[in-house]
């Protein structure tokens, strides 16, 4: 493909092997902003007004911070020594050591009458820290506008929106995740869209304690020294520091400029009783939760699953290949990235095959892919949306329209793997589970040299067979049959057709469980949009700024004569291929057949299983001079060798081309049109109606 601009190209790193440590990892570029444009959305900030308002009304009861002192404590009686101003120090360097080893010892350390304050003992218990823990442990600078809390050991604080998280001391675990002093902030993501995070504070590795002026030293690059004294003596054994920043990046800005998100990392409404608002965090783009509200929430057989696994891996090191299944809303893809956080606190990689086309990952639906994973995935899947070592656009949300093709691109895939690669791979499938669903799953279990079965359910129902090694043996799939396995041989390297696993059984517990979320922003076509809009808010200039239009932003312009145009899963006449494409999201592919014509648009007669390095948007078709006109965040290096645009049945968010900031008239959208023409409609609307099998009794 020949482009006429140019840009950086992005490197990408090679897989780590399997180790005990993990490698460094780099703070993504932010803007610096103001608590007011984080709280800027009307129904937070008239919550906080009437929070303030009626707290107001309450009568202010004054507790004691500190211990009772003794009565010879010079302090007390009023007995102050004054010294002269030195150097413009208000009193001498002995002075500030005897005050800073009075105010700033560790609770632990400190000597006195042996009385201790009724918030002192509810701020050491481990528990939720709500409005009063969090006023007692937490101090915000307002003018480098961030916050510092300290956390005792089985601390938690649950919250909506988003930040960074660096730690300053101890060690804090997030989704599965340990973050511990010395390593870089990590972006938390906490929307409405899925289950609230939580951080928790862990038990510390130290066998000493820091000293009162170690503790000083490690917070002064983020708290004045009255702050910090305050602060440091909120330490005790097991105490963890965690440093809360304002998060905003290319990716919120662009979200937030459609009025359907402006709510997105706000608490929804059923959670907003239990928003904690007067808090030193406000303003820094976080609400915390009370009790009442679980974040993610781990059973028992979860909780032992996931230990067999992370000691099967460090105990092979010639890679695990972990399998997860289940029914549709069962928490599969909670799980895994829990799973694959959890792997990141002992290797530096882990290898992801993508098998659910619905709800993907790193990657705009209908896609399948081979991802190497490298860094903590601390939201949902529109945050950390990536491209991928290898990606083959299927075209659909689901493979019911085409098994041999999804299963075909899942073996193409597995062949571009590291053949001698150490990393554990965890391998992703669909929520369909029964009839032609499950036969597909049983074909991937034989194709797969796989060595553990997740298989996910609640209620203790059994949503479909129980995939184990023995039903395995008699099963029927939709390219295997038992015993003979034909598909086989190319996989198992002449090892035995009947293989074995360990099967694991999971029962899910959480609130919702088997049932779709009714809420806004959780519903899985809104998801899959979510993920699209993260992959087209590449296309902003990632400088602070306000958020550009599609239609201002300069195109590609691409030769017809250098690229094919192919349509999946549906048969378009050739005379109306250009129309179909126009104004709708492409796939760019590379085919291995050479392109060539004579001026006029180049048409694929079949649906190839290619290599696909990304998507983009075609805004315009110019059929006198012959160009299509690309929007595409891909790197024009790597566009040189796309020579294919697949049209598939994922299609652009309507918010894309309505609601968008248009100076004229909104391009691409009219109401005069004709159903006569081929493909012309309305845009599909999706009202949120349950089908009849959804309807509880």
């Amino acid at each position: 493909m020949k482009v006429k601009r140019s840009a950086q190209g992005k490197g990408h790193g090679k897989s780590l092997k399997w180790k005990d440590a993990r490698t460094k990892r780099c703070r993504p570029t932010t803007a610096t902003v103001s608590s007011s444009d984080l709280n800027s959305s009307p129904a937070m900030a008239r919550l906080i007004h009437e929070h303030q308002a009626l707290s107001k009304r309450k009568p202010s009861i004054k507790r004691l911070e500190v211990k009772p002192r003794d009565v010879s404590d010079p302090k007390k009686t009023g007995t102050h020594k004054f010294h002269a101003h030195t150097n413009g120090n208000s009193g001498s360097a002995t002075e500030e050591a005897e005050d800073f080893l009075q105010n700033s010892v560790p609770a632990f350390l400190r000597h006195g009458n042996g009385v201790e304050t009724m918030d002192e003992k509810q701020f050491q218990k481990p528990g939720r820290l709500e409005e009063s823990a969090l006023h007692h442990c937490a101090i915000r600078d307002d003018q480098k506008n961030h916050a510092v809390v300290v956390m005792q050991k089985d601390q938690t604080l649950c919250f909506r929106g988003k930040c960074f998280l660096t730690c300053l001391y101890g060690r804090v675990e997030v989704m599965g995740f340990t973050i511990e002093e010395g390593q870089q902030p990590y972006p938390l993501f906490s929307p409405a869209s899925h289950c609230p995070l939580t951080i928790r504070a862990m038990e510390t590795e130290n066998t000493h304690t820091e000293q009162p002026a170690q503790l000083s030293n490690i917070l002064k690059d983020y708290l004045p020294s009255g702050s910090r004294k305050k602060l440091i003596g909120k330490v005790i054994r097991n105490s963890s520091i965690v440093l809360l920043e304002p998060l905003e990046s290319t990716l919120t800005r662009f979200l937030s400029s459609f009025p359907n998100l402006s709510e997105l990392f706000s608490p929804p409404a059923n959670e907003l009783p239990s928003a904690v608002l007067d808090t030193p965090l406000n303003g820094l783009g976080i609400v915390p939760l009370s009790a009442n509200i679980d974040g993610f929430k781990s059973s028992k057989s979860l909780t032992d699953a996931l230990n067999t696994l992370i000691n099967a891996c460090k105990a092979d090191m010639e890679g695990t290949v972990i399998l997860v299944c289940g029914a549709k809303n069962v928490g599969k893809s909670t799980f895994i990235r829990v799973l694959i956080n959890t792997l990141l606190n002992h290797t530096g990689s882990v290898e992801y095959l993508e098998g659910d086309l619905g709800q993907t990952e790193f990657t705009p639906a209908g896609c399948l892919s081979l991802t190497t994973v490298q860094e903590p995935l601390l939201g949902p899947p529109f945050t950390h949306q990536r491209l991928p070592d290898h990606m083959i656009y299927y075209g659909q949300s689901s493979c019911e329209s085409d098994l041999e093709r999804y299963l075909d691109a899942l073996k193409s895939l597995w062949h571009r793997r590291p053949q001698s690669g150490e990393d554990p791979i965890i391998i992703n499938t669909m929520g369909w589970v029964k009839g032609f669903g499950l036969e597909v799953l049983v074909d991937m279990l034989r194709f797969f040299p796989v060595t553990y079965v997740v298989q996910l359910g609640h209620g203790g129902i059994q949503q479909c067979s129980s995939l184990t090694p023995e039903f395995l043996r008699t099963a029927d799939g939709f390219q295997t049959h038992p015993p003979a396995q034909t598909a086989l041989s190319e996989f198992t390297e002449g090892q035995a057709s009947l293989r074995t696993y360990v099967h694991l059984p999971v029962q899910s517990e959480f609130e919702g469980v088997g049932t779709q979320g009714t809420a806004k922003h959780q519903r899985s076509n809104e998801l899959r949009e979510l993920s699209l809009l993260s992959y087209l808010s590449q296309l902003q200039c990632p400088d602070p700024g306000p958020v550009r239009p599609l239609h201002s932003l300069t195109p590609y312009q691409v030769p017809q004569s250098a690229v094919a145009l192919g349509v999946l899963h549906c048969e378009v006449m050739p005379s109306h291929m250009c129309y179909a494409a126009n104004a709708s999201l492409v796939a760019l592919c590379c085919v291995g057949e050479k392109i060539s014509s004579r001026g006029a648009p180049v048409l694929l007669s079949q649906s190839p299983i290619c290599p696909c390095v990304g998507f983009g948007v075609l805004r315009g078709v110019d059929m006198i001079r012959g160009f299509y006109y690309l929007l595409t965040p891909v790197d024009p290096s790597v566009l040189r060798s796309v020579n294919c645009l697949i049209l598939g049945a994922i299609t652009l968010p309507s918010c894309v081309v309505t609601t968008q900031d248009f100076d004229e008239d909104v391009p691409y959208v009219t109401s005069n049109y004709s159903f006569d023409l081929t493909g012309a409609g309305k845009l599909k609307v999706f009202k949120g109606l349950l089908r009849p099998g959804q309807n509880k009794l």
